[in-house]
């Protein structure tokens, strides 16, 4: 029988009794990983696969669930078996030990697999599937950690041949582990009783609150009227064309959640920043805190009050538990991982990705707007595995100005996906009445609710500072 797919290292052969031998020949001591028989339960994948034979639609499903593919059986035959009952599944017919052998003849593999006699010992394994989820877990799990070992063991002779730039290594290695580790999923599905009581009970501290917010504040009084906060696992877009003042108003959202205030406590927030470095945003957020001019700053003009002030901004921010990762060229999977390491150390409770159309795709062969559509997914998928809300920074493509509009849903570039993974898009743009050649530094803004999952749409105005580049609760009369 051909080893297709067999997990073991190149090098190692079966030898009779169960053990492996490398070639190389075993070293005294401990044995080295090829000198071992890699993780593994015949007993298990034997009795999942007589549970596929016994109610394949069901079994299988739960296999498909599971992300579980041939490649996760230990034994050959077991693959081609596997692999066969997952065809006959694809074709929604049933399953039997009839239509087993019939389908592996017409692929030519009957005989490889053992014939009739080794179908049959599969299936005299079990009589009933009521253990199916413990064979399927077993299975998983040998599979799982005989990919590890692979990994682990590529990455050690790796080390030994290491030839520098240990920051790309070290992201690779961690990259190959999440791989592995997304493959670890479990049942999400649970009883609507435990549904309601969690909702029963988030029903109970709105009522106590009276009309507090529900999530983090924007630090915006009328946005935090129409959202009720930002809570977690969501998804928020806020979306403009170039220098409408995104990152502004995103480093203002961070601003009023990592200073403490007297009601609130602060909360850790992470920025990936793919456009400015973190020397840039930590200057702006200082003279914004400060409100002193950049520009001033820039030409060496400062009063001594000014000096106070951007030293009482530094002293605040330094203190602030905010962390500012300026990495360029990230891919949704680095990202990813970077945010679920320092949420595990720090406990954050948001993160602020400035922009999504600077993520760079996984595989560019593909068209930017499928690039897009996954990069999407991700930072939604990210905002419910650390159960944080996820502010997204995005472009608008040029519709709006060309016909002399608003923006709204349409007009996010490059992808409809990001309509539809969002829970909440905001989009910044110039008032209607403002004249042709007015932009953000005008002193009015439009902030559109342009989509609210739970919650409704519409238009909020905000203060622009032009001078300190700050947006603050719209007044007619900027300070």
């Amino acid at each position: 029988m051909s080893p297709r797919n067999d997990n073991r290292p190149a090098g190692t052969r079966k030898r009779r009794g169960g053990a492996t031998d490398s070639g190389n020949g075993a070293s005294s001591g401990t044995p080295s990983v090829a000198a071992r028989v890699l993780p593994h339960s015949v007993e298990a994948e034997e009795g999942l696969l007589a549970c596929c034979i016994l109610d394949g639609g069901d079994i299988l499903s739960r296999c498909m669930e599971a992300r579980l593919t041939s490649e996760a059986f230990y034994v050959p035959a077991h693959q081609v078996l596997f692999e066969a009952l997952m065809e006959i599944n694809e074709r929604r017919a049933a399953v039997d030990e009839i239509i087993l052998a019939e389908e592996l003849k017409n692929r030519g593999q009957f005989e490889e697999i053992g014939g009739f006699p080794a179908i049959n010992r599969i299936t005299d394994r079990v009589e009933t599937t009521a253990h199916a989820g413990h064979f399927l877990e077993i299975v998983r799990e040998k599979y799982l950690l005989r990919r590890l070992i692979r990994t682990s063991t590529g990455t050690v002779e790796r080390c030994f041949g290491f030839d520098g730039g240990l920051e790309n290594f070290l992201e690779e290695v961690e990259q190959e582990i999440f791989k592995i580790s997304e493959d670890r999923i479990s049942d999400a599905s649970k009883p609507i009783k435990e549904s309601v009581r969690e909702a029963y009970t988030l029903v109970q501290k709105l009522l106590e609150r009276r009309g507090e917010l529900s999530g983090i504040t924007s630090g915006f009084i009328d946005l935090d009227k129409m959202t009720n906060g930002f809570h977690a696992q969501e998804m928020i877009v806020v979306a403009a064309r170039p220098s409408m003042g995104k990152t502004s108003l995103a480093l203002n959202m961070a601003e009023a959640v990592v200073i403490p205030k007297k009601d609130r406590k602060p909360v850790p927030t992470l920025i990936f920043s793919l456009e400015m470095s973190s020397q840039q945003l930590a200057m702006r957020m200082m003279c914004g805190l400060a409100r002193v001019s950049l520009v001033r700053l820039r030409d060496g003009i400062s009063s001594a009050d000014e000096k106070q002030a951007l030293l009482r901004a530094a002293d605040e921010l330094s203190k602030a538990p905010l962390w500012i990762d300026d990495s360029g060229h990230l891919t949704i999977l680095e990202l990813r991982a970077k945010a679920r390491r320092l949420s595990a150390q720090r406990n954050l409770g948001l993160i602020i990705v400035d922009y999504l159309q600077l993520i760079s795709g996984l595989d560019n062969s593909v068209q930017r707007e499928q690039q897009i559509a996954e990069i999407s997914r991700g930072l939604k998928a990210m905002a419910k595995e650390l159960n944080v809300p996820v502010i997204v920074l995005g472009q608008l493509n040029r519709e709006s100005e060309r016909e002399r509009r608003q923006p709204r849903l349409s007009d996010l570039r490059e992808s409809g996906a990001i309509e539809q993974d969002a829970d909440v898009v905001l989009l910044l743009a110039r008032p209607k009445d403002a004249p042709d050649d007015s932009s953000v530094a005008s002193d009015r803004v439009d902030l559109i609710v342009a989509k609210q999952r739970n919650g409704p749409v519409g238009g909020i105005k905000l203060t622009f500072i032009k001078e300190i580049t700050r947006f603050e609760n719209f007044t007619s009369q900027p300070d």
